[in-house]
C-alpha cells in the first residue's frame, strides 16, 4: 500500500523524535543536572527518604497491578469520535478504518488536559514535602497511566489486554530515563512489542508471576527515578512550584511518547511492521534491566 502524504509526514516526524538533535541547551542542562543529581543519590541514602521511597513504591506497584484504577471509558471516546461524524464507531477495531488524519483531529489537545491535572495535583502536594511524595508519584502515576491509556484508545488499542498494559508502563519507563542507557533499553521493550503485535502474531501470554515481577520492577525504578527528580519539594517555599512544575514535565513527556509511539503502531498495522523505526534494536525478553535502580527488590 501506498503511503498517504500525511501518513509520510507522521513517519519522518516519529523519526525525529525518536533521535533528536541535542543542541547546545540540552548539554547546558546535562551540566546543571549533574550536581543535583549527586546530591539526590546523597539524600536518598537518608533513613526519611527511604521510607518515602518505600511507600511511594508500594503504592505505585499497587496501582500498576490494579487496572480498573486507570482503565479508561472506551465507550466516551467511541461517543467522540460519532460525534466527530465517524457513525461507525463501536469498538477499538473500527478506530482502524480510519486515516491518522481523522483520528488526530479528535484527539486535538489532550495533552494539554493532562498536563493541567498533573500541574495542579503535583503543586498541592509539593507543598508537603518529602512526606507528600508517598502519595504524589503513585497519583502521578495513575494520571500518566490514564493518559496512555486514552492515547491508546483514540488510536485503537485496547488497554485491558496484557501486551497493551505492558507497553503502557515501559512508556512509563522510558518517560522517566535519566540516561540515555536506561531510554534505549525502554526502548527496546517497546519497538519489540510494536512489532510483535504489527505483524499479527499470537500474543505470547506471560505467565502471572512473571507479569507481576516485571511491572514490580518498573514500579520500583520509577519510584526511585521519580522521588530524585522530586526531592527539591523538601526546600521551604519551592516545593509547590518544583512539585507542580515536575509533575506537569513529566506528564507532558509521558503524552508526547504515547502521542508519537501510538501512532507509529496504528501505521504500523496499516503498512507493515517495517515501517517502525529501531532507534535501538527490539529487546530479547519483556524483562528490563535498568542500570540506574536499586539492588534487589525495595518491596523485599
Amino acid at each position: 500500500m501506498k503511503l498517504l502524504d500525511y501518513d509520510k509526514k507522521t513517519l519522518l516526524e516519529i523519526h525525529a523524535w525518536k533521535n533528536p538533535q541535542r543542541g547546545w541547551l540540552d548539554k547546558a542542562i546535562d551540566v546543571v543536572n549533574k550536581p543535583l543529581n549527586a546530591a539526590g543519590e546523597a539524600v536518598l541514602s537518608t533513613p526519611v527518604v527511604g521510607d518515602a521511597i518505600q511507600k511511594a513504591a508500594e503504592g505505585l506497584i499497587s496501582v500498576c497491578n490494579d487496572a480498573a484504577q486507570w482503565s479508561v471509558r472506551s465507550e466516551a471516546v467511541f461517543e467522540e469520535f460519532r460525534s466527530d461524524g465517524h457513525n461507525h464507531i463501536e469498538q477499538h477495531s473500527d478506530i482502524k478504518t480510519l486515516r491518522l488524519e481523522d483520528i488526530d483531529k479528535t484527539v486535538g489537545w489532550l495533552a494539554a488536559k493532562y498536563k493541567g491535572i498533573a500541574l495542579a495535583e503535583g503543586a498541592g502536594a509539593g507543598v508537603a514535602g518529602i512526606a507528600g511524595l508517598a502519595v504524589d508519584i503513585p497519583t502521578l502515576i495513575t494520571l500518566n497511566l490514564r493518559a496512555i491509556g486514552e492515547y491508546a484508545t483514540y488510536y485503537g488499542f485496547d488497554i485491558a489486554k496484557q501486551e497493551e498494559r505492558l507497553f503502557a508502563y515501559n512508556i512509563l519507563a522510558f518517560s522517566s530515563s535519566p540516561t540515555d542507557m536506561s531510554k534505549n533499553l525502554a526502548m527496546a521493550q517497546l519497538i519489540k512489542i510494536s512489532q510483535q503485535v504489527a505483524k499479527n502474531q499470537a500474543w505470547k501470554q506471560l505467565e502471572q508471576h512473571t507479569f507481576v515481577q516485571i511491572i514490580r520492577q518498573i514500579a520500583s525504578t520509577l519510584g526511585i527515578r521519580l522521588t530524585k527528580a522530586k526531592l527539591a519539594q523538601a526546600i521551604p517555599m519551592t516545593g509547590a512550584i518544583v512539585g507542580g512544575g515536575f509533575n506537569a514535565y513529566f506528564t507532558s513527556k509521558v503524552c508526547e511518547a504515547a502521542y508519537y509511539l501510538y501512532r507509529e503502531r496504528f501505521l504500523a498495522e496499516l503498512y507493515g511492521a517495517s515501517i517502525i523505526e529501531e532507534t535501538v534494536k527490539p529487546a530479547k525478553t519483556y524483562e528490563p534491566d535498568y542500570p540506574d535502580a536499586f539492588e534487589g527488590e525495595l518491596m523485599e
